[in-house]
């Protein structure tokens, strides 16, 4: 075999360098992963009391899950993104998947194989998550962009957006992220959401929602559904990837499910059948221990709701961080403006920062973030948070573009 070496996957690459760091002033800004004020991971309670719970049931093991994954987590899942008296209900068709990632990779095969046209391309933002690309390429689709964010007021271009999805050709695939926008922390308002829905309708394309940040956003987890019971409200057939290693903090667990919404009960069959059969031929049943937690959480009221107050409390001590860099920046008189720094949400903040600026930061200020300037918030906090502007003050006064 001849088998060309793969280019290094960015983030996966940054993460080797910054443990290698062994600087008292490293800050890693580039892990999409919650991080509490003193930079630790922070395990939720109620991800502490579901296991408490679990360990203590006589009844627990370790066995193999259906091919469709732990009911409680699905039917759970299922309820969070779409509501408890959604108009899907009784139309969709939800399974268990190795986190978001594996949700994206499922739907993308089973697109490939039964979305007609079946030359339709997929599109995705530009930025969008480094992995999208790639998964869509590896299940054999033709990858284009769509644009998104404005680079020169670091805003959403909804114009382009809707102009481009106006130019496509009729039926094809694009990824929406449904909030907390990766890597650039840009939402659509709800009015802008029901234009861009009133475009892929006319158009007849397809949308597949990718949700890893639900909660994230505003700290709500029915305002960070807008957009996806929108979309269902309005009629569309769609997917929906939903990931739980933000929100419940299952990093390593790799817990996600996906979603799929049909125009009629009638197909559930046929659909959840070729679902199921993709998932058994790529890891034959899901993972069981982060499902056990999850469902856990998800099926008791008062789990539920002490969940939902940690969301809340995670989603404002990043605000809270976002307003004391913008702040920093504001008082050092930083060349520049720094409203998107709290005008964006969720994990992470498109800085504006350049890659020759990121280096400069990486080498000698022991900073990592991503090549594009893309910093996760979630890894500022009150003992860093002034070195982070000091130094970011610096590489712009200095580092040319």
């Amino acid at each position: 075999m001849c088998v060309p070496q793969a280019p290094a996957d960015g983030i996966l690459k940054l993460s080797v360098l910054s443990r290698a760091d062994s600087h008292p002033a490293k800050v890693d800004l580039g892990v999409g992963a919650y991080r509490d004020n003193d930079g630790n991971p922070w395990v939720l309670p109620v991800v502490h009391e579901a296991e408490r719970r679990l360990h203590s049931d006589p009844n627990f093991n370790h066995e193999y899950l259906g091919v469709g994954g732990l009911p409680a987590l699905t039917s759970g899942a299922q309820k969070l993104i779409f509501g408890k008296d959604s108009p899907a209900q009784g139309r969709v068709y939800s399974m268990q998947t190795i986190s978001g990632t594996g949700a994206n990779m499922v739907a993308a095969v089973f697109l490939k194989q039964f979305k007609e046209p079946s030359d339709a391309c997929v599109y995705i933002s530009k930025p969008t998550w480094g992995n999208h690309r790639s998964i869509f390429e590896t299940a054999g689709h033709k990858v284009l962009e769509y644009r998104y964010c404005n680079y020169e007021t670091l805003k959403l271009d909804i114009d382009g957006m809707l102009d481009d999805m106006r130019a496509a050709p009729m039926g094809q695939i694009f990824v929406l992220h449904a909030c907390a926008h990766n890597p650039t922390g840009i939402d659509p308002t709800e009015e802008q959401w029901r234009e861009i829905a009133k475009v892929m309708k006319e158009r007849g394309h397809f949308p597949f929602f990718d949700c890893a940040y639900q909660g994230f956003a505003t700290g709500d987890v029915d305002s960070d559904a807008y957009a996806i019971r929108l979309f269902v409200a309005e009629g569309f057939e769609l997917l929906v990837a939903q990931s739980f290693a933000k929100n419940m903090g299952l990093y390593g667990e790799r817990t996600g499910c996906l979603h799929a919404v049909c125009q009629s009960p009638s197909v559930l069959p046929q659909v959840s059948s070729q679902l199921n059969r993709l998932s058994r031929a790529t890891i034959s049943t899901a993972s069981a221990y982060g499902a056990k937690i999850a469902g856990t959480v998800l099926e008791d009221p008062e789990l539920y709701g002490e969940w939902l107050m940690s969301m809340h409390d995670m989603s404002k001590r990043i605000l809270a961080m976002r307003w004391l860099l913008k702040n920093k920046l504001v008082k050092l008189g930083t060349p520049g403006n720094w409203d998107h720094v709290t005008e964006q949400i969720g994990m992470f903040s498109f800085t504006g920062l350049t890659k020759k600026q990121v280096e400069a930061l990486r080498t000698e200020y022991h900073m990592y973030m991503t090549d594009d300037g893309r910093i996760s918030v979630a890894g500022l906090n009150t003992h860093n948070v002034d070195y982070v502007a000091e130094s970011i003050d610096a590489v712009i006064r200095t580092v040319n573009v």
